[in-house]
């Protein structure tokens, strides 16, 4: 049975892709910031399976990320799977505990954070290759702001979201590269243009025209996380079941390797170690 640990699984694509994976036989790990919302989520997927479990973590505080890779740890000795879906759309200016924009923190550098400190437990079995998922969004920037990612003068919430997903996408690719000849396997995706809480947020009516539900924006992390026609593919950016080309902005090897080094000196100077993948 493999293992699958899926953040912001209590609400929308997250939470369909726990049911629809749980519908495939695999040990799910819910995660969510409201414990009451973990709890329903487990009892609604109980009906399915019996192979669950729950962490109740918020992405915006380090500490939390922190403490949430430890409990994972400790509690579970081997991920096969990681989708890490959590996201926000935030209208108004925002910071985390640690003083860093909450959309940056929340939809990157947390799962970052995370998917590093989890990397000792993410094992492939035999030959079969372990898999990173990450969510991105084709609203990823078309271009890379360094100056506007920690903080900024003057809060724009799509700029936010838009350039936390090309990070996540810089991320992917970086992180693919790093993870070569470990027999683990890191890709990204749009899950579709899907009616969700976070699509109403950043778009407001406008996500009303949308009759595509979240089973379909779900679609394509569970092909990524079960489908044995991707078991091999790293590194790519898929939508619809299909690798895709991101801006041209996603290929940008300098950038993509600033952003690494910005990010592990966030984390360092928050007092925080992170495992070496190089």
């Amino acid at each position: 049975m493999k293992t699958v640990l899926i953040t912001g699984s209590t609400d929308g694509i997250g939470k369909q892709t726990a049911i629809m994976l749980a519908k495939k036989g695999f040990f799910v790990l819910i995660h969510g910031r409201s414990e009451e919302k973990c709890k329903q989520t487990v009892d609604e997927l109980s009906k399915i399976t019996t192979k669950l479990d729950y962490f109740n973590y918020d992405l915006i505080s380090l500490k939390e990320v922190f403490n949430f890779s430890n409990e994972v740890k400790n509690r579970y000795d081997n991920l096969d799977v990681l989708i890490n879906n959590a996201g926000v759309y935030l209208n108004d200016y925002t910071l985390s505990p640690e003083g860093i924009e909450a959309t940056f923190q929340i939809n990157y550098l947390s799962m970052f954070f995370l998917t590093l400190n989890l990397l000792p437990i993410i094992k492939p079995k035999k030959s079969e290759a372990a898999r990173i998922i990450n969510v991105s969004s084709m609203a990823h920037s078309p271009e890379m702001d360094f100056e506007n990612l920690i903080n900024t003068a003057k809060y724009d919430g799509h700029k936010a979201y838009s350039l936390s997903k090309l990070c996540v996408i810089y991320f992917t690719f970086e992180l693919s590269e790093r993870l070569k000849d470990k027999n683990i396997t890191v890709n990204c995706l749009h899950p579709g243009v899907i009616n969700t809480k976070l699509l109403r947020a950043g778009w407001g009516g406008f996500g009303k025209f949308f009759s595509r539900g979240a089973d379909e924006g779900a679609a394509t992390p569970v092909y990524l996380a079960a489908s044995d026609d991707v078991a091999n593919i790293t590194g790519k950016y898929f939508s619809d079941l299909k690798i895709v080309k991101p801006n041209p902005a996603a290929h940008d090897i300098n950038s993509r390797k600033k952003l690494w080094q910005l990010s592990e000196e966030l984390i360092r100077q928050n007092g925080y170690d992170l495992r070496d993948t190089d």
